[in-house]
C-alpha cells in the first residue's frame, strides 16, 4: 500500500487528529490520560517540538504543535508508538491503535491560529452528552474540563510546563497577563452559543491545511509538485537544506563574544545568562535536540534546556544589553552557516 505524503518544514504549525483504529477508545481511564500528556511532552522535549494545545477526547485526540525543525513525522511517530506500547500492554491488546496515520494540517496565520485554538477548546461541550445542558452549565463543564489545555489557559489551573501558551494568548492583542487570559476566556466561550460555521467549513476545505483559499491553493500546488518528483509516495519535506554549525565552534564563537572563559558554560552559577545563550544557539544552530545539548550543558535533561530558554525569553523581554548580545552571536552564527552553505 502506497504511503500517505507528509508535507513538512520549519516553523510549521499543525492541527494535529489521533483517532482510535476502528471504534475503540484511545482512554479507558485518566491513568491512560495522564500517560497520554507524559508521552507527549517527552516526545516534545525530544524533538524540539512546542506544544501549543490540546484536548483529549474518548476515542479522538486533538493538538496544535509548531515543529521548528520540520520534523512532525518523527515527533508523531516516536509519540504514538510510545503510547501504543503502553496501552496494549496495560490493556492486554495487540495491534494499532490508532486509525491510520495521523492527520496533520499546516496552519496559516495568526487569525487561524486563534480561531483554532476555539474549535479545539470547545470539544468538551460539542458532544452528545453536552446537548441539553444550558449555556451556564456548558461554561461550567468546559472551565472543569481536565484533559484539555483550556482550564490552563484561563488560570483556572496552573500553568502546563509543557505546553507554550505565549503564540496564542498574544494574538487577543493585551500584553497584560490578567488581561489577556480574560480576553481568551471571553473569545473561546462566544463560541459556546454560537456555532463557528465558517471556521467549520474552512477546516473542512482541505486534506492539507487550514487556512486562506491563497494559503490553501499554494500548499496543494506545492503538495502536487511534488508529488510529480517522487516515484514512490513517502514522506515530503518542504525544508531547505541548512548545514549545522558544530557544537564546540557555536560555544566558542558565543564565549568569545561574551567575553568569558568555556569552563563557564558548564556550571551552574545564580543569575549567570551564559548557560541559557549557549542553549539557544545550540538548539538553533546546531541542528540538535534539547536532550542532546543537556548532554553538552551537563544538565538533567531536555526540560532542563527548556527552563534555561524560559529563562532567557523572560530576560530578553527588559535586558536591552543583552538583547544586543544575542543578536550579535546570532548574526556571527548565521554569517558562518551562509558562508559554509554557498561553499
Amino acid at each position: 500500500m502506497a504511503r500517505k505524503l507528509r508535507v513538512e518544514f520549519p516553523g510549521a504549525i499543525y492541527h494535529v487528529m489521533l483517532r482510535g483504529n476502528g471504534r475503540q477508545n484511545i482512554f479507558r481511564s485518566d491513568k491512560d490520560r495522564k500517560r497520554f500528556l507524559k508521552r507527549l511532552k517527552k516526545s516534545a522535549d525530544t524533538y524540539n517540538v512546542r506544544v501549543y494545545l490540546f484536548c483529549l477526547m474518548k476515542n479522538h485526540a486533538h493538538l496544535v504543535v509548531e515543529t521548528p525543525e520540520g520534523n512532525i513525522s518523527r515527533f508523531m511517530q516516536s509519540f504514538t508508538t510510545g503510547y501504543t506500547v503502553y496501552y496494549n500492554l496495560r490493556h492486554n491488546q495487540s495491534g494499532h491503535l490508532f486509525q491510520g496515520r495521523f492527520k496533520a494540517k499546516l496552519v496559516d496565520g495568526d487569525s487561524y491560529l486563534l480561531a483554532l485554538s476555539r474549535y479545539v477548546h470547545l470539544n468538551p461541550v460539542f458532544v452528545d452528552a453536552a446537548k441539553d445542558l444550558t449555556l451556564t452549565e456548558r461554561i461550567k463543564a468546559l472551565r472543569g474540563y481536565q484533559w484539555s489545555s483550556y482550564p490552563s489557559y484561563i488560570g483556572m489551573t496552573k500553568p502546563l510546563d509543557f505546553i507554550d501558551y505565549s503564540p496564542t494568548l498574544g494574538l487577543t492583542g493585551n500584553k497584560r497577563t490578567k488581561d489577556t487570559a480574560k480576553n481568551y476566556r471571553n473569545f473561546v466561550e462566544s463560541g459556546i452559543a454560537e456555532s463557528d460555521a465558517d471556521f467549520i467549513t474552512i477546516m473542512k476545505a482541505s486534506h492539507h491545511s487550514i487556512g486562506s483559499n491563497e494559503f490553501t491553493e499554494m500548499v496543494e500546488k506545492l503538495y502536487q509538485k511534488l508529488i510529480e518528483k517522487k516515484s514512490i509516495l513517502e514522506d515530503v519535506s518542504f525544508r531547505q537544506e541548512i548545514t549545522p554549525i558544530s557544537p564546540e565552534d557555536i560555544i566558542d564563537i558565543a564565549c568569545s563574544m561574551i567575553g568569558v572563559k568555556k569552563e563557564n558554560v558548564y556550571r551552574r552559577q545564580r543569575d549567570n545568562m551564559i548557560r541559557p545563550v549557549v542553549a539557544y544557539m545550540l538548539c538553533k544552530f546546531s541542528g540538535m535536540t534539547q536532550r542532546d545539548v543537556a548532554k553538552i550543558l551537563n544538565l538533567k535533561g531536555g526540560s532542563a534546556v527548556s527552563v534555561q530558554l524560559k529563562k532567557l525569553s523572560e530576560q530578553l523581554k527588559w535586558d536591552k544589553s543583552l538583547v544586543k548580545m544575542t543578536d550579535d552571536i546570532s548574526f556571527k552564527l548565521k554569517s558562518i552557516r551562509l558562508r559554509t552553505d554557498n561553499e
